[in-house]
């Protein structure tokens, strides 16, 4: 009896080992480096942060820093489209290495990742038509707007009741780019969306669109790792600082904003 209990508590203890995963924490910065590739995962319709361009290539600003930090790791990169609203799935069943494409650092996000410093400041607005009479949020009182579905945009919207239940409607899509044609079509009046993006994609797309000047909500932008990878994210920081030390990261800003506009290293 004693021999077949001390059977089965070995097979327990080897069945809760697996069902980790086996790792210990850091185990995949050394895994990366031995399978000599950094995957990164993104929603690939988020200019400039990660989006493709004419010729489908993925490009943009979040994808020129991270190609540099994969080149100093040593490995190759592989940019991985992923659905937003799954994203955290996505990086713990290990398809992804990091969620690298202009991610929000919420408390929420914080209990579940494990976050870079945050790297780059934005905003939570509204765009609406120029042919509107909207000047504030208070003027979509009763109007709908659109924003994109698992985005930060949602949680500015639920953080602030007032705005979320003046309006009519809250019509959630796959795409920020779905949602700003579905305003110019004028199937709703307003989009909640990140700020950078929102006026990246208006002068790159000449909508007759614009930004409310007041915003719903102030936030930061973080790379997203499993909650035990932080000897990666450690080393991630690490070379973003060194590209920061060495003129790198104003480069790549000042190619895509036309000044630094980082964070990183100050």
């Amino acid at each position: 009896m004693k021999k077949f209990v001390l059977a089965l508590l070995t097979v327990c203890a080897v069945a809760v080992l697996f069902s980790c995963g086996g790792k210990k924490s850091g185990d995949s910065l050394e895994a990366l480096k031995s399978r000599g590739e950094f995957v990164l995962g993104l929603d690939d319709s988020f200019p400039p942060m990660g989006y493709r361009n004419a010729d489908n290539e993925i490009v943009g600003f979040d994808i020129d820093l991270a190609k540099e930090v994969a080149k100093r790791l040593g490995v190759k990169f592989r940019a991985q489209p992923i659905d937003w609203d799954s994203k955290e799935k996505e990086l713990n069943t290990g398809n992804i290495d990091c969620i690298w494409n202009g991610l929000t650092i919420t408390e929420e996000r914080q209990k579940v990742l494990c976050f870079s410093k945050p790297y780059l400041s934005n905003e939570q607005v509204v765009v609406v038509r120029n042919d509107s009479s909207f000047k504030s949020l208070s003027d979509l009182k009763g109007k709908s707007i659109a924003l994109q579905q698992g985005s930060s945009a949602e949680d500015a919207v639920n953080d602030n009741p007032d705005f979320k239940n003046s309006v009519k409607e809250i019509v959630p899509l796959e795409q920020n780019l779905i949602a700003l044609n579905d305003l110019v079509m004028k199937g709703v009046d307003g989009v909640v969306m990140d700020s950078i993006v929102a006026e990246y994609a208006i002068s790159h797309s000449g909508f007759p669109l614009h930004v409310l000047e007041q915003a719903l909500a102030e936030e930061k932008y973080g790379i997203a790792f499993r909650k035990t990878d932080d000897k990666l994210r450690d080393e991630v920081q690490k070379i973003l600082e060194e590209m920061a030390a060495d003129g790198t990261v104003d480069r790549i800003s000042t190619e895509w904003f036309g000044s630094n506009i980082t964070s990183i290293g100050r």
